[in-house]
């Protein structure tokens, strides 16, 4: 038998009465038993009194959020197969984290959650959780009589869950049960019945014997669902990723040109839905890198894609980007008068050099920068292809794009007819600029 993984530095310290100090105990005997190391253990915890439970084991521990804990658990379970993980869950937090319940059930990871249900929030004053008695007094009032309380081990068993154990934290053999539930290879679920002294019995006569005599009026729940047995889901997962063709890297960028301009030089591009910011924006960075520059590019739009504002913010820098907010752009390209609108408050910060491209027909704040204005009308240039046709202009100016920086991109990005007739745009664009 291992020995004890208790942190003698931090010895549990419960509400006198409190049945979260047994569990601990069995677990720790579960341990034992199990013969489980430090360092072959995760705990995670959740809020609440449960979420003490990683700070009193010498284990690896994490302490999650409020009802999102099988969340961490299960990235550390897919990343660390190996691991024993444990998550330990008031009905609280179980109530607030249903959803993440429902889909560590139906996924089947090799995790096992421990619920430590008292029936209130106990932590933060003994409000009604998703498990409260309809009949009980807690501190929220009338509230829990007007809702079901959840019966844990049927929603995890209909969910998909393939083992689920209901017991009293008083049982003789909670450290056998537990033991068994971590031994099950897929996800588990232990739902044990607790006391909360600090909150609940304050004004709700509750007691072991109670505990029994509810527990032997529902269902059974002990151990195997038989219906919802299968193969473990990192398992499977790994089983299945083996037989895929192995992925290909992406390829590089070629770094063939020569920068025109040195340090960091922000960009903004301010359009509207339909005129290919983004794309712009993105053959922008691929420019940049065309000339071992460092790249960011930050968009923002509507949900609503076929109306209203788009806008590109981007970064290209001799040195790495840490910051990839524009807070004061060298260049604003401005194509459409939503985009302009949604950035009124850059203008007023721009000085004498900055540079904007703007369309012929749209009105700008006052601002100092140069302005450059586009009559994309004279240039035969559709809405949807402004953008494009601003970085050939930006690269006639040859401030912080080149004429061979943006064919280089074009020619990455782009294949068969689409890159040629952007090729062919940005000639246009670019022969326009240089006649005017």
């Amino acid at each position: 038998m291992a020995d004890s993984l208790l942190n003698e530095s931090r010895p549990p310290v419960f509400c006198p009465g409190c049945t979260h100090e047994r569990i601990v105990a069995a677990l720790d005997t579960t341990f034992q038993r199990m013969d489980i190391r430090g360092t072959e253990a995760v705990i995670v915890s959740d809020i609440g009194c449960s979420g003490l439970f990683d700070t009193f084991f010498n284990t690896h521990a994490l302490h999650g959020l409020h009802g999102r804990a099988l969340t961490c658990a299960a990235g550390i379970k897919m990343a660390r197969p190996e691991l024993h993980v444990i998550v330990t869950m008031g009905d609280g937090g179980l109530g607030i984290g249903g959803a993440h319940l429902l889909a560590a059930c139906r996924r089947n990871l090799n995790l096992t959650l421990l619920i430590l249900n008292n029936f209130n929030f106990g932590m933060t004053g003994g409000q009604f959780s998703a498990t409260t008695p309809e009949d009980a007094r807690v501190g929220s009032g009338f509230l829990n009589q007007l809702e079901k309380p959840l019966d844990v081990c049927r929603v995890a068993a209909s969910a998909g869950a393939g083992y689920v154990y209901r017991c009293s934290a008083y049982c003789q053999n909670l450290s056998a049960i537990l033991e068994s539930a971590i031994r099950f290879d897929g996800f588990s679920v232990v739902d044990m019945w607790g006391i909360c002294t600090g909150r609940y019995t304050r004004n709700n006569k509750l007691t072991p014997a109670a505990i029994d005599d509810s527990l032997a009026r529902l269902p059974a729940a002990a151990g195997v669902v038989p219906e919802n047995e299968r193969p473990e889901y990192g398992f499977r997962y790994r089983q299945t990723a083996a037989r895929l063709p192995p992925v290909t890297m992406p390829g590089g960028i070629p770094i063939c040109c020569i920068p025109p301009a040195s340090g960091r030089n922000e960009v903004m591009i301010l359009g509207s839905a339909g005129q290919r910011v983004l794309t712009a924006g993105e053959l922008l960075c691929l420019a940049g890198m065309s000339a071992g520059l460092h790249v960011t590019q930050k968009n923002d739009y509507n949900i609503t894609v076929l109306r209203g504002p788009s806008i590109s913010d981007l970064v290209l820098s001799d040195m790495p980007v840490d910051y990839t907010g524009t807070t004061r752009p060298s260049v604003i390209i401005a194509i459409a008068q939503e985009g302009v609108d949604r950035r009124k408050a850059i203008w007023g910060q721009l000085d004498d050099t900055a540079l904007v491209l703007a369309a012929a027909d749209i009105e700008l704040p006052e601002t100092k920068a140069r302005v450059h204005r586009l009559d994309f009308k004279k240039m035969t240039i559709k809405p949807h292809d402004r953008a494009l046709a601003s970085l050939a202009v930006l690269a006639g100016h040859h401030q912080i794009l080149s004429a061979d920086m943006l064919n280089h991109a074009i020619e990455y990005r782009f294949h068969g007819m689409m890159r040629d007739s952007a090729l062919a745009l940005v000639h246009t664009a670019f022969d326009f600029y240089r006649n005017e």
